[in-house]
């Protein structure tokens, strides 16, 4: 993409209006039941598994990935995302708001913490540390309180 090239905002109406008119003109409706979506749509998070099966850990931006794997990666997301698309469509499910609500339900269920309570908790500590400072260290493998008094250092 250039820098000069806006970027396109693609809505989820939009996605679901595109599919319904892919479909309909195959004359795929017939085989998009719930069912059959939903199993197409895990056949697809499956082949994304796949991209990512061995690679271990990956870091965000996938920076050490060659252009080609991201764009089959971008592939794979899309499928799996036009699948949801279609299937909460045939669900009659508006899925926007259905994230929107789940996300609410998520905010209430997990709070964030109170930057108060976190500096609060903060104070704290720091009260407590100096209060009751860390006890000195003392390294107890140099021999320093065996009974022969034999001091052991890196060349021992």
């Amino acid at each position: 993409m250039d820098m000069g090239e806006e970027k396109e905002v693609v809505s989820l109406g939009t996605l679901s209006k595109k599919m319904d008119d892919f479909a309909k003109a195959r004359d795929w409706e017939k085989y998009h039941s719930p069912r059959n979506l939903l199993l197409a749509m895990v056949g697809e998070v499956g082949e994304l598994s796949e991209i990512f099966q061995w690679r271990g850990e990956v870091e965000r931006g996938l920076p050490d990935w060659k252009e080609e794997d991201k764009v089959h990666l971008g592939e794979e997301l899309s499928d799996v995302l036009l699948y949801l698309v279609r299937l909460s469509d045939v669900c009659g499910v508006d899925l926007g708001k259905a994230a929107l609500r789940k996300l609410e339900l998520n905010a209430i269920k997990y709070p964030a913490p109170k930057q108060t309570d976190h500096c609060a908790a903060l104070r704290k500590l720091e009260l407590n540390a100096i209060k009751y400072p860390a006890p000195k260290q003392t390294d107890h493998c140099v021999g320093e309180h065996s009974s022969d008094n034999t001091k052991l250092t890196e060349d021992n």
